[in-house]
């Protein structure tokens, strides 16, 4: 077993009953949920939606991430956003609310109170994107509506109906989320993100290479798509050890405690969070300036129509400059929101432990927020370039319809590597090599 592959790795890990049954329980939840994402709202125009997300690039992006539910208005078109959106508002507001900062510092009890409010958060964010979601779509199909006769104004109960079933698909697939991080292999909400991609990049795929059949094209692409993974893996397995001694402490007539360690510090500490919150915020021009189109005084509608085109295309150089800075800014600041509630310099302290040259307390902390900053900034800079890389790629190739999937691709690794070592330490657990060791 000393040298054994990632295939035998993975028998092994069906020998084992209860690892086995995780697998499986993973499995049968994905299942159902693409079963939950062809569940189409009702009265939902699946032709004009179809049209749309074919000449739509931006829209593709989002259909990408939804696994397809959004093309066809599934109950589940939101995915597990509205409450990856709260969980983000929730972690910038602890640093910034005293009250919700001590409630994290309470253990299980706290995490399972902001967890609890991170949920009723998501209610309504996703009310508001399930109520501007079908208004986008309309604006964006030239005005032949996808769902007829949306609105309070004209069908209150049928509108209050799909945004209730829509907040509901999207609170069950938090749910089974949660099921499979508790029940599964993995983190669940990463695990419903990972699903959606990979059951939609086949047909992505497939549409490319019906579409443009230029072999150079091709295979640049195939050299860029690889290069990237390369370069995903390594940059999100980089880390800068911090090494830690730990002092002695005397107990009567015992020696306790004592010895080395380090702390890791990632590159890329922030993971896929920045690229999702600064998609999301890019999407929020297009969406007022959508409302503007229409407007009588051109001052109004002549603003907005740029608005609209430049940000709801996703070809525009402006678009993918912004971006790429909000990129960059949403890392360091995620990255040092992060490192600022894990208070790993008092952790230390109370433990006993300091880092050699370096005195304990606050010279501690600023030691460390330092390196963090030095070494986030070739995070930040390649989590940039990854979001650019689809236009880059697209300008210098002429490959027009595979342009959005570096992302996805950051997102699949990413997920892939931590379901990977999870089963790693569970195999361990049990003398087996794991997929990692050999």
């Amino acid at each position: 077993m000393t040298n054994a592959p990632l295939l035998t790795a993975a028998v092994d890990a069906f020998k084992i009953p209860d690892l086995r049954r995780k697998l499986l329980f993973t499995l049968a939840m994905l299942v159902g949920f693409r079963f939950i994402a062809h569940i189409p709202v009702p009265g939902a125009d699946v032709a004009a939606l179809q049209r749309v997300f074919e000449t739509n690039q931006l829209a593709g992006f989002f259909d990408l991430f939804s696994g397809g539910a959004l093309s066809s208005l599934s109950i589940a078109a939101l995915g597990v956003y509205p409450y990856i959106t709260a969980q983000i508002i929730m972690q910038i507001m602890q640093p910034v609310i005293p009250r919700l900062q001590e409630i994290g510092r309470e253990g299980e009890s706290g995490r399972m109170k902001i967890n609890q409010w991170t949920h009723w958060l998501t209610v309504p964010l996703a009310a508001v994107q399930a109520y501007g979601t079908p208004n986008l779509i309309n604006i964006t199909t030239g005005g032949t509506p996808i769902i007829r006769d949306f609105g309070f104004d004209v069908n209150p109960l049928g509108t209050l109906a799909i945004i209730v079933s829509m907040v509901a698909g999207t609170m069950l697939l938090i749910w089974v989320g949660e099921l499979i991080t508790q029940y599964g292999v993995g983190q669940g909400i990463s695990i419903i993100i990972f699903g959606g991609i990979l059951a939609r990049l086949p047909f992505k795929l497939f549409q490319a290479f019906a579409a443009e059949v230029n072999f150079v094209q091709l295979f640049l692409f195939a050299i860029v798509a690889l290069v990237t993974i390369v370069a995903i893996i390594y940059v999100y397995e980089g880390q800068r050890r911090i090494p830690v001694q730990i002092s002695k402490q005397i107990r009567g007539n015992r020696v306790m405690g004592g010895g080395t360690t380090h702390i890791p510090l990632k590159v890329n500490s922030a993971g896929m969070i920045p690229l999702i919150f600064a998609s999301s915020m890019l999407l929020l021009p297009s969406v007022l300036a959508s409302y503007l189109v229409s407007n009588e005084n051109p001052w109004i509608s002549g603003p907005a129509t740029w608005v609209y085109s430049t940000f709801n295309a996703g070809t525009s150089p402006v678009y993918w400059t912004l971006y790429f800075v909000m990129v960059v800014a949403f890392t360091f600041f995620y990255a040092m929101v992060m490192f600022q509630q894990q208070n790993i310099a008092e952790s230390l302290q109370r433990q006993n432990g300091f880092i050699p040259g370096i005195r304990p307390g606050k010279p501690t902390d600023v030691y460390l927020s330092n390196v963090l900053i030095r070494i986030t900034v070739a995070g930040a800079l390649f989590l940039g370039i990854v979001a650019v890389l689809p236009f880059v790629v697209r300008s210098f190739t002429g490959f027009q319809t595979l342009t959005v999937q570096s992302t996805a691709l950051l997102i699949v690794v990413g997920v892939a590597l931590d379901t990977m070592r999870q089963l790693e330490a569970q195999l361990i657990m049990r003398n087996y090599r794991g997929f990692i060791s050999r």
